[in-house]
């Protein structure tokens, strides 16, 4: 019955897109709180390179997190990262460290990280042997040695999946070799029934500033539905527990769009992140990449798309916000929220979308060092070899991007926060980015999605809730008609 239900209101959904239109809702206001009917323009630059954010959810990237796209990292260009990491670096550059944890108790449906399963404990301590020498000889390349890290990032899969005794034992390896220490965040992502007290004490002894937990969705239903492996009640225990041990900022991550979704469950969804009260919410729309056990099954069986359609999940995120906003949130970006703006500050996202050095460690993991991109071996077994038995970096493709590709990589990933300022592009670029992204800038300000105030750029209501495809307008043409993964 749920099941028809749910066929029935997206045949309704769609009879209302393409016969019916909506008038607009009021979250379609302007940031500027101005209202504006124009129709949701489809921009003169469309590409493949990322997934348009109009209809159904069909199979493809929507999120861009760096340029050039990920396709175009070569192994050729190994080399080029290789002598930047033997070479002086610009010691003014911050510095970063991304550690990934690819182990999951297991994979959700939607996911389309490098994650494994039902591993056992000699595979994991195996792994946490790896990451640790890799630390080391990253602490050993010239352009890292002698440099303090600002900020550190456990990410996954899932990063709480480590015993305590584990993240102790990377503690003490970074210490010997690339202190975090005096970080000033240190980010750790927790899927919520993997934890329990113990660990959350150690969480705050080995120096995690901010906490991020994956709640997604408060419906038990759902996140069965979506190949969670928590259910609600341990978010809640989870939650408490990171509030008794207290750290700096705690955020939770919720996913408009997931399979089963409905307009009542959201809005419960959003009052209830609300009531939890953390510092930081950050709010992702549902997407179908390539390597997804959804897009998988849509592929191989001509699966109808059984998540929300770009439009709803764009309303529901609207509607969020205003929720969100009225509880005294303020907008960080296009897809988080925070307390303060002053106080909860995402340093790491800060740097990444300002091109600041970022070492990679762990299977899979991507960096940035000194203008040049890189990716670990995306396989285990692969990275561990080279690792343990060769005794040499793991680095499988890099990607020296020409200052131009640097300049629009800022741009594009700084214009998801939602405002940007030339002048500070002139600064560090010598390009008036005004005259240089004139045409798309012009074309998104007619559409409705932008705003042009002297030197700054400042996303409406309707731009910040489809950024990500806004962007590809900005690329250089060779990238438009590429596969951006």
């Amino acid at each position: 019955m749920a099941k028809l239900l749910w066929l029935a209101k997206r045949l309704v959904a769609r009879w209302l897109e393409y016969d019916a239109p909506l008038p607009p809702k009021p979250t379609e206001l302007l940031m500027s709180e101005t209202s504006t009917t124009a129709p949701m323009t489809i921009l003169p630059v469309t590409t493949p390179t990322v997934t348009p954010a109009v209809g159904s959810t069909e199979v493809g990237s929507y999120f861009v997190s760096n340029y050039p796209p990920f396709s175009q990292w070569q192994s050729e260009f190994v080399p080029e990262i290789l002598s930047t990491f033997a070479a002086e670096p610009n010691r003014d550059v911050s510095l970063g460290l991304y550690l990934h944890i690819p182990f999951c108790r297991k994979r959700c449906k939607f996911c389309y990280f490098r994650v494994y399963t039902n591993q056992n404990a000699s595979a994991i301590e195996q792994y946490v042997e790896s990451l640790g020498r890799e630390i080391e000889l990253l602490g050993q390349q010239r352009a890292v040695s002698g440099r303090q890290l600002q900020v550190v990032y456990f990410g996954g899969g899932t990063p709480s999946y480590l015993s305590s005794k584990q993240l102790l034992f990377l503690r003490d390896t970074l210490r010997r070799t690339i202190s975090w220490d005096h970080a000033e965040e240190v980010t750790f992502e927790c899927e919520p029934g993997t934890l329990n007290l113990e660990k959350v004490k150690t969480m705050k002894e080995i120096g995690v500033t901010r906490v991020s937990l994956g709640v997604e969705n408060f419906n038990d239903a759902i996140l069965e539905e979506n190949g969670r492996a928590h259910l609600s009640p341990e978010i809640f225990r989870a939650y408490d527990w990171l509030q008794q041990v207290g750290f700096p900022q705690i955020n939770i991550d919720l996913i408009a769009g997931m399979i089963g979704e409905t307009d009542e469950n959201w809005q419960r969804c959003v009052e209830k992140a609300i009531e939890l009260s953390p510092d930081n919410i950050t709010v992702y729309q549902m997407e179908l990449p390539f390597n997804t056990l959804i897009s998988k099954e849509m592929r191989e069986h001509g699966v109808t798309s059984p998540v929300a359609d770009w439009p709803t999940k764009r309303r529901w995120v609207s509607e969020a916000m205003d929720r969100f906003l009225s509880a005294g949130y303020q907008i960080s970006s296009g897809n988080e929220f925070v307390k303060s703006q002053m106080t909860d500050r995402f340093i790491y996202r800060d740097n990444l979308f300002r091109g600041t050095d970022l070492l990679a460690a762990g299977v899979s993991a991507f960096g940035h060092l000194q203008g040049v991109h890189y990716q670990n071996f995306d396989r285990i077994e692969e990275y561990q070899k080279v690792v343990l038995e060769e005794g040499r970096l793991p680095i499988n493709r890099a990607l020296r991007p020409t200052a131009h590709q640097s300049l629009i990589r800022e741009f594009v990933l700084q214009l998801k926060e939602g405002h940007l300022d030339a002048a500070t592009f002139h600064r560090k670029f010598d390009v008036d980015v005004l005259t240089e992204f004139a045409e798309p800038l012009r074309n998104q300000e007619a559409a409705g999605y932008l705003e042009v105030d002297g030197d700054e750029v400042r996303l409406t209501r309707r731009g910040l809730l489809q950024v990500d495809s806004l962007l590809p307008e900005y690329f250089e043409p060779q990238h438009r008609q590429v596969r951006y993964t």
